[in-house]
């Protein structure tokens, strides 16, 4: 499952940035082809406005043939003829002085002097047509079969060289024999007459050959960073999952251990239950629901601190603040524990410091009933500290010791109570101590399992009375605790020497308001 989640991750980061590239390319592509096109087209203009001032424009003059009067000449020759002319030709030469103009002619010859053979890729051809059409000089080798089409703006046209039967070899055109230009043709004219037309060629290749080199760079370069931005995307992926996996897989061992502790309380229940039915036997059916009263309390306990989770999830807090004094609250759950303690045979003792001879905050000392007053819901604190003590005699061995300390302290500015539950137990490891606050979290079984009697020489309700019970719960459930009443607590432990946990709850002067009973709440939390 996580594998597949994992791998759509990847393709859904990978095929974002994958369209995000290609439109990129895209418009980089358009952009710098426009830019090819734009660069050529002026370049063809600027040829036409040089090309158009080297032009050599002459005028046509017609000559002015003056009357000659013809007088008869001896031998029957007009006297306006010379003897060695022929009849029907003018008798003067033309003189320039005496001729007129008429109209105006370019002068192909002045103004291209040559026409190279030979000429390089990256070139740009001319071509002179008359004010019929006609094509009168080109530096094409061959002619292009192209209609003339007058445009200033730049034009790409297709076309092929129309065969002469004098062109040179192939292999020797400028030009394959289809190919594409880019072409501006401009009308030149002086006046209201139309000398001709001037059409400059450069080869499309130019912005064709750049732009298929481009693309194919682009290609790479996006393959390229595809294939990287998939592998980022996967392990970014694994990276984002991890605490997804993480938490899934203590969700199902905690279903495992949960399903577990529910199914051998039940089939206890159940057998003792059928001892009782098949035993008339008072004393024996005493025993028998006394098992399953202690089971029933377990399965609720279970029950509890999953719908306390619940509840914190969904924001509902359900906190009832009063003022408490909390060396009387750890007083009481020290005595609660203390059954417990007896049967394991660890001693567990009760240590506070006098708030009242350290001199830390005299004024909040003379307004509260007691020197470890504070606004604090005495359910939760009776759960959380219920827990840590338990815990701490859990799992500490016969003839050890669990201590619970209590003393006034300053964190950052502000005076805080502190709660220290230090046992000699088994300790934990250090790997373990970063999730030791996590649900459904649960330590090396060597811990969670001490000096486990074995089941082959044990009752069901032995086993069960014997044998740490514990589902992860308890100390998630502290954290929220502490965290509700705006505190800290923080665990240190070394293997086979002990744990130390260490809360601190905040002070605040407005706890001196509340009755000492608890019967008037003052709620830290406005509500």
């Amino acid at each position: 499952m996580f594998q597949a989640t994992r791998r759509r991750l990847a393709l859904w980061y990978t095929g974002v940035t994958a369209v995000l590239l290609l439109l990129f390319a895209t418009g980089f592509y358009l952009y710098v082809r426009s830019t090819l096109v734009e660069r050529i087209d002026d370049t063809l203009n600027h040829v036409v406005e040089v090309i158009q001032r080297s032009l050599v424009v002459e005028p046509i003059v017609e000559p002015v043939v003056e009357p000659v009067e013809l007088r008869s000449q001896p031998g029957g020759q007009p006297s306006g003829q010379s003897s060695g002319q022929s009849s029907g030709q003018p008798s003067g030469q033309f003189d320039g002085q005496s001729g007129r103009q008429s109209a105006w002619r370019v002068n192909l010859d002045a103004s291209f002097p040559s026409n190279a053979a030979a000429v390089e890729d990256d070139h740009i051809d001319l071509e002179w047509f008359n004010a019929a059409g006609n094509l009168l000089w080109s530096t094409f080798s061959a002619p292009l079969n192209i209609p003339l089409h007058p445009n200033s703006d730049g034009e790409t046209v297709y076309g092929r060289f129309t065969p002469t039967g004098d062109e040179p070899d192939p292999l020797l055109l400028p030009y394959p024999s289809t190919f594409a230009l880019r072409q501006v043709t401009q009308q030149v004219q002086i006046g209201d007459q139309v000398l001709g037309y001037l059409r400059v060629s450069h080869p499309w290749f130019e912005v064709t050959k750049p732009s298929r080199q481009l693309i194919r760079d682009l290609s790479l370069g996006v393959l390229l960073v595809i294939g990287a931005v998939a592998a980022i995307g996967w392990l970014l992926s694994g990276l984002a999952i991890a605490p997804v996996r993480d938490s899934y897989q203590r969700l199902k061992q905690f279903t495992a251990d949960a399903s577990h502790e529910l199914r051998n309380p039940i089939a206890v229940i159940q057998t003792n239950v059928q001892v009782a039915l098949a035993d008339p036997d008072p004393s024996l059916q005493q025993d028998q629901l006394r098992v399953i009263e202690r089971l029933t309390r377990r399965l609720g306990r279970l029950v509890d601190d999953l719908l306390f989770l619940a509840r914190q999830d969904s924001g509902i807090t359900g906190l009832q603040v009063n003022g408490i004094a909390l060396d009387r609250l750890l007083q009481d759950v020290v005595e609660e524990q203390q059954a417990l303690a007896a049967d394991k045979g660890v001693t567990l003792l009760f240590q506070p410091v006098d708030a009242r001879l350290d001199g830390s905050d005299k004024a909040l000392d003379k307004l509260l009933p007691s020197p470890y007053t504070i606004a604090a819901d005495a359910d939760q604190l009776m759960r959380l500290f219920t827990n840590l003590i338990s815990n701490g005699i859990q799992y500490t061995a016969s003839s050890g010791k669990v201590v619970v300390s209590l003393q006034r302290t300053k964190l950052a500015g502000g005076s805080y109570l502190q709660v220290q539950v230090q046992d000699t137990g088994v300790g934990i490891a250090a790997e373990a101590l970063p999730h030791i606050f996590d649900r459904f979290y649960r330590a090396d079984p060597a811990r969670t399992s001490p000096a486990r009697t074995s089941p082959a020489h044990t009752s069901p309700a032995t086993q069960h009375s014997e044998r740490p019970v514990g589902s992860g719960l308890g100390l998630a459930i502290a954290k929220v605790i502490v965290e509700n009443h705006h505190g800290q607590i923080q665990v240190a432990s070394t293997l086979n020497q002990g744990t130390t946990f260490t809360v601190w709850l905040p002070c605040q002067k407005n706890v001196a308001l509340a009755h000492p009973n608890g019967s008037s709440a003052s709620n830290l939390h406005g509500k």
